[in-house]
C-alpha cells in the first residue's frame, strides 16, 4: 500500500509541474482577456484530468483503509478480551499456587512419618502397612498432577502473554501507519483540489466581461426590488399560447437580493405577529433601541431631519397592516442611519439605496413612523444596514450567501414558510410567507412575436445546451457564444446554431437539436437548484445550477433570463 501510495504522489507532483504559470492581466482588452482564460481553463482541464485517475485509486486506497481499520477495530476488541483472560488466569494461578505450597508441605511431612522403614516398625499388621503405602501413594499422585497442572498453567499464561504483547506491537504500528496514510492521501487530495479552485477563481475573475454582460441583462429587467413600486409584475405565462406547440419556459423564485425584510413575508406575518417579532425573523442577533432624531443628507434634496426623511420613503403600500408598515419604517430609518454613517454621508432616492419622493406620505405610514420613532435594529452596539427586497420566494439568505457581499452578523439563513421548512416546489407554494407576491413565481422576459411570452422552442433550449458544451470542450470558443438576435456586445463574430452544433461534431461530440426533457434538482435547505439535466437525441447531459443559469442568460434570445438561483421548468 505505500509503494502505491508514493507512486500516486509522483504521478501527481509530476502532472503539476506540467502546469502553465497564470500570467496577470494587463489589459482589459478583449484578446488578451481571451487568452488568459483559454492557458487557465487548459491548466484547469489538465488537472481535473490527471486528478480524476488518481481520485479514484485514493477512493479505493480509503476504503482499503476502512476495512483495515474495521478489522483492527476487531483485533483490539480480541486483545481487551485476551487480556482479561490473561488477568484471571493469573488470578487463578495465584490460587492453585497456594494448593500447591500446602500440597509440598503436607508432602515432605507425610514422606518423613511416611517412609517405609516408619511404616514398618509403627504398623501393626502387614495390612496397616499395604493401606499406609496405597494412601501414600495415591497422595504423591495427587500432588505431581497439582503441580504439573500449575507448570503447564504458567508455561501457557507466559506464552499467550508473550504473543499478546506482539499483538499489541503491531496493532500500534498498524494504527499509526494508517493514520500516517489517510493524513497524505488527504493532503494530496486536498492539494489538488486547491490548486484547482484557485484556477476556477481566477478563471472567473478574468471572465470580468461576461459578468458585466450579465450584470446588464439583468438591470435591463428593472426588476423591482420593493413591494411599493409601480413598476409591472413579471406575468405567469404557464396558460398564454406561444402560438407553438412543445414548448419550456424557466420560472424563479423570487427577485435577486433575498436577504433582510422579506417584504412581502412581513405582510403575511403581520397578521400573527408583532413588528418586532416580524424584524427578529428576517435579521440575526438585533435588539431594538430608540435614537435622536439627527439631519440628513439626501441626494437632490439637502438636509432633513430623519423623522421628515421617513415620511417621504416609498418602499410599501400603506394599505398594508401596521405591523408590516412599522416594520419597513424601523429597517428604512435603520438603514438610512448606517448608509450615511449617522448623518455623515448622503443617501440616493432610487432602489439602489431606497426610494424616496415628494409630497411626503400621509395616513397609516405617517402613524407608522410617528409610534416608532427613532426607534432602530442595533447589532453588536451598531445600527445595522437593514436590507430588504419585496419577494424572497419563500427564502433569506445571509449576505455571505450572495455572490460579491461580505459576511454580516445581522443577517441570516431563513427557510420563509409557514412551517420552517420546505421539501419540494409544493411546499413553497402552498407554505411561503410571501407566496401572494406578484414576483414569487416568474418567468422572466418576453418576445412580442410569441404573445409577449418567456416560452422557448426545444430547438431554442437545445441550442442553449449546446453552447455549455462547446464552452467546456473548448474554452476559447465562449466569446462567440453570445445571444443571436444581438450584435456581439464588444464587435466579435457569434456564432449562430448551425455553427455551434458543426464545432461540436468537429470535436467528436453530438450537439443535441432537440430536447424531450429537463430536470432540475434542487437543495430545498438552501433554496438552489444544485443540477439541471436535460435529455433529447444526444443522450443525457447534467450541469450545475448555476453554469446552467449562466449560459442560459447569455445565449437565450431577447431579454428572457432566469434571474436567481432557485428555479424550476414548465413544460408544454
Amino acid at each position: 500500500m505505500r509503494k502505491i501510495f508514493f507512486l500516486l504522489v509522483l504521478i501527481f507532483l509530476f502532472t503539476i509541474s506540467f502546469f502553465i504559470q497564470v500570467p496577470k492581466s494587463s489589459s482589459d482588452e478583449l484578446s488578451d482577456i481571451t487568452k488568459q482564460i483559454e492557458d487557465l481553463t487548459t491548466s484547469l482541464n489538465q488537472s481535473l484530468k490527471a486528478t480524476a485517475p488518481l481520485e479514484s485509486q485514493l477512493t479505493s486506497l480509503k476504503k482499503q483503509i476502512i476495512g483495515i481499520k474495521n478489522r483492527l477495530t476487531f483485533i483490539e476488541n480480541d486483545i481487551a478480551v485476551k487480556e482479561k483472560n490473561i488477568s484471571d488466569g493469573y488470578k487463578n494461578l495465584a490460587k492453585q499456587q497456594l494448593i500447591l505450597n500446602r500440597a509440598i508441605r503436607d508432602f515432605y511431612i507425610k514422606s518423613y512419618y511416611n517412609s517405609p522403614i516408619w511404616v514398618f516398625f509403627s504398623s501393626s499388621s502387614v495390612t496397616d502397612i499395604t493401606q499406609i503405602l496405597a494412601y501414600q501413594r495415591a497422595t504423591t499422585n495427587q500432588n505431581k498432577a497439582i503441580i504439573t497442572n500449575i507448570a503447564l498453567t504458567t508455561q501457557d499464561l507466559e506464552a499467550k502473554k508473550k504473543n499478546l504483547e506482539n499483538e499489541k506491537k503491531q496493532l500500534s504500528s498498524l494504527e499509526a501507519s494508517l493514520d500516517e496514510q489517510s493524513a497524505k492521501l488527504d493532503e494530496v487530495v486536498s492539494g489538488a483540489k486547491k490548486y484547482q479552485a484557485g484556477l476556477s477563481s481566477k478563471i472567473a475573475e478574468l471572465s470580468a466581461k461576461q459578468q458585466e454582460i450579465l450584470g446588464q441583462r439583468l438591470a435591463s429587467l428593472n426588476i423591482p426590488r420593493s413591494a411599493g413600486t409601480a413598476a409591472p409584475a413579471c406575468i405567469d405565462d404557464r396558460d398564454k399560447d406561444p402560438g407553438f406547440a412543445e414548448r419550456l419556459a424557466f420560472f424563479t423564485y423570487g427577485v435577486p437580493n433575498r436577504t433582510g425584510l422579506n417584504q412581502y413575508g412581513a405582510k403575511s406575518r403581520a397578521a400573527t405577529q408583532g413588528h418586532e417579532d416580524i424584524l427578529r425573523a428576517y435579521y440575526e442577533g438585533i435588539s431594538f433601541e430608540t435614537r435622536s432624531n439627527i439631519n440628513i443628507k439626501v441626494q437632490g434634496y439637502g438636509e432633513m431631519p430623519l423623522e421628515t426623511y421617513l415620511l417621504g420613503i416609498y418602499e410599501m403600500p400603506e394599505d398594508w397592516p401596521m405591523e408590516a408598515l412599522k416594520a419597513q419604517v424601523i429597517a428604512a430609518r435603520s438603514y438610512a442611519l448606517a448608509y450615511t454613517n449617522n448623518g455623515a454621508g448622503e443617501i440616493c432616492t432610487t432602489q439602489s439605496c431606497q426610494v424616496y419622493k415628494q409630497p411626503n406620505k400621509t395616513g397609516q405610514w405617517k402613524t407608522a413612523v410617528e409610534q416608532t420613532a427613532g426607534k432602530v435594529m442595533v447589532n453588536g452596539g451598531q445600527v445595522i444596514k437593514a436590507w430588504y427586497s419585496s419577494t424572497h420566494g419563500g427564502y433569506v439568505l445571509s449576505t455571505s450567501e450572495l455572490p460579491g457581499w461580505s459576511a454580516t452578523s445581522w443577517t441570516k439563513h431563513v427557510i420563509d414558510t409557514t412551517t420552517g421548512s420546505a421539501g419540494s416546489f409544493s411546499d413553497l407554494n402552498n407554505n411561503a410567507y410571501d407566496k401572494d407576491s406578484p414576483w414569487f413565481y416568474c418567468d422572466w422576459g418576453s418576445r412580442s412575436q410569441y404573445n409577449k411570452t418567456a416560452w422557448l422552442k426545444s430547438e431554442e433550449v437545445a441550442d442553449i445546451v449546446n453552447v455549455i458544451l462547446l464552452a467546456r470542450a473548448d474554452s476559447g470558443t465562449k466569446e462567440k457564444l453570445y445571444q443571436t438576435d444581438k450584435p456581439h456586445p464588444f464587435g466579435g463574430e457569434v456564432w449562430n446554431e448551425e455553427r455551434v452544433k458543426s464545432e461540436l461534431r468537429a470535436r467528436n461530440i453530438t450537439p443535441y437539436n432537440s430536447v424531450s426533457g429537463l430536470s432540475v434538482s434542487v437543495d430545498f435547505g438552501g433554496g438552489k437548484v444544485n443540477s439541471v439535466t436535460v435529455s433529447g437525441n444526444a443522450g443525457s447531459s447534467s450541469f450545475s445550477g448555476s453554469e446552467f443559469k449562466d449560459w442560459f442568460n447569455l445565449r437565450a434570445p431577447a431579454n428572457i433570463q432566469i434571474v436567481g438561483p432557485l428555479y424550476n421548468i414548465e413544460q408544454r
